[in-house]
C-alpha cells in the first residue's frame, strides 16, 4: 500500500478497510482521549462514552416514525442506524454540572469556583444534522459578548469524525434543512461507509490538520473517482428516501405572523408539555441554575441543569409565569425554533434530525406543525 500518511492535506480523500473503524478508536483511546460514539444499549443507539472499539454499535438499524423508536438488529454495517435519543450537547452543554461551591466553617465561609474542565473528547460517527446542530451551537454559546467558557474549554478540545448518511429514516428531514445527509464543513474527518460485508470500506475525506495527523494510525489508500462517486450517490439516495420537509424560505417570517394561528389551540390539545422535544433536540439549550445544599447546611453548591420552556416556571417572572398555558409554552418553543432564532442568530434553529417527532409520546410532527401554520385556515 502507497504511503500516503503525509499527503492528507484538507480536502484530499482516501479510503480504509471496514477494520479502519476499530484502529481509529483504539487510537484516539491511546491518546488518552475520551471517545464518544454510538452504543447500543437499552433498546437504543446511544453516544455514549466507550473503553474499548467493540462498543461501538453495529449491524443495527432503526424503525423511527412519530412516537416510535425501535432498535432492529440487521446485518453487519458499521453505520446504516442513523440517530438516537442522545444529542451530542450533552457533552459540550452537560445535563448538570456545578459552577461553584461553598462550604462553612468555623473561620467563615469559603466559596471555590470549579474549575474549568479539562475536556480532550473524540467524537466519533457525528452525523451531518448533528454536525449541523454542534455548529448552531457554538455560535449560540461561544459568540455574543458572554460566551460561555466551560462549554469553550470542552469545544476546543474535541476531535469530532462524521459520518455521512446513506440510509434515512422516517423522521429525518434535514435535507429540507440544508444540513445532510452529507457534511459540508465542520468536521476533522468525515466518513462514508462504502460496500457491505466483505467488501466493507470507508472514503475518508480530510477536513482540518488535526484530521489529517489520525492519518498516520491508519492503513489508507488514495480514493478513487468510483469511491467518490458511489459516496456521492449513497447521501443521494438518502436524500431521495426523505418524506418529511420544512419550507424554508420566507419561514421566519410566516412563523412570526402566525401568533394568534387558531392551529395554536389544536395542537395544545395534543401536547402533554413533557419537554421530551426539548431533551432530545441537538440545538435547544436553556438551563436554570438551583441552590443544592447538604443536610448538614455547611455545604452548598450552585449548579447549572437543563431547563425547558415547557415547563411553567421556565417564564415565572415577579408575579407568577409569563406563558401559563400549554398553547403558549407550545407556541414560544416552535416561534423561536423556526423564527425568532434567526433573529438572534442568523439562522433557524432546527436541523432536520427528526428527533423530536420520534420521541414525542403524542407524536406531533413539527414539519406538520410548520405547514399548518403556513396556511390560511388550520
Amino acid at each position: 500500500m502507497p504511503d500516503v500518511r503525509q499527503s492528507g492535506a484538507m480536502g484530499e480523500a482516501f479510503v480504509m478497510d471496514g477494520g479502519g473503524i476499530e484502529r481509529l478508536a483504539a487510537h484516539l483511546l491511546a491518546e488518552g482521549r475520551s471517545v464518544v460514539a454510538p452504543v447500543a444499549r437499552d433498546g437504543a443507539v446511544v453516544y455514549d462514552a466507550i473503553e474499548d472499539p467493540a462498543e461501538i454499535a453495529r449491524g443495527v438499524r432503526i424503525d423511527s416514525r412519530p412516537g416510535h423508536y425501535r432498535m432492529e438488529r440487521d446485518g453487519t454495517a458499521w453505520f446504516d442506524h442513523v440517530i438516537g435519543p442522545t444529542p451530542w450537547k450533552r457533552f459540550l452543554h452537560p445535563p448538570r454540572e456545578t459552577l461553584y461551591s461553598m462550604t462553612r466553617s468555623d473561620d467563615g465561609i469559603e466559596v471555590e469556583a470549579t474549575p474549568l474542565p479539562q475536556a480532550s473528547f473524540a467524537f466519533l460517527g457525528v452525523r451531518p444534522c448533528d454536525l449541523a446542530a454542534i455548529g448552531v451551537l457554538d455560535r449560540v454559546m461561544t459568540g455574543g459578548a458572554h460566551p460561555d467558557p466551560r462549554y469553550a474549554a470542552r469545544r476546543n478540545g474535541t476531535l469530532i469524525i462524521a459520518v455521512n448518511c446513506r440510509v434515512s429514516a422516517e423522521t429525518c428531514f434535514c435535507a429540507s434543512m440544508g444540513s445532510g445527509p452529507r457534511a459540508d464543513a465542520g468536521y476533522d474527518l468525515a466518513l462514508s461507509e462504502l460496500g457491505t460485508g466483505a467488501q466493507t470500506r470507508f472514503l475518508i475525506e480530510v477536513g482540518s490538520a488535526a484530521g489529517s495527523a489520525l492519518l498516520e494510525a491508519l492503513d489508507v489508500a488514495p480514493a478513487t473517482e468510483a469511491d467518490l462517486a458511489e459516496a456521492r450517490w449513497n447521501a443521494a439516495a438518502a436524500a431521495d428516501a426523505q418524506t418529511r420537509a420544512i419550507e424554508t424560505e420566507g419561514l421566519a417570517r410566516d412563523i412570526r405572523a402566525a401568533a394568534e394561528h387558531p392551529h395554536w389551540d389544536e395542537v395544545a390539545t395534543r401536547c402533554l408539555n413533557c419537554t421530551n422535544c426539548t431533551m432530545v433536540c441537538p440545538t435547544c439549550f436553556c438551563s436554570t441554575t438551583v441552590e443544592v445544599s447538604d443536610l448538614t447546611g455547611a455545604h452548598a453548591e450552585r449548579q447549572q441543569r437543563w431547563d425547558s420552556c415547557f415547563n411553567v416556571g421556565f417564564s415565572h417572572l415577579h408575579g407568577g409565569a409569563v406563558r401559563q398555558s400549554g398553547r403558549a409554552r407550545y407556541r414560544q418553543w416552535l416561534t423561536h425554533k423556526l423564527s425568532t432564532w434567526e433573529d438572534q442568530f442568523g439562522e433557524l434553529g432546527c436541523t432536520g434530525c427528526g428527533r423530536c417527532i420520534a420521541w414525542c409520546p403524542v407524536g406531533i410532527d413539527i414539519t406538520e406543525e410548520a405547514a399548518s401554520l403556513r396556511r390560511t385556515e388550520p
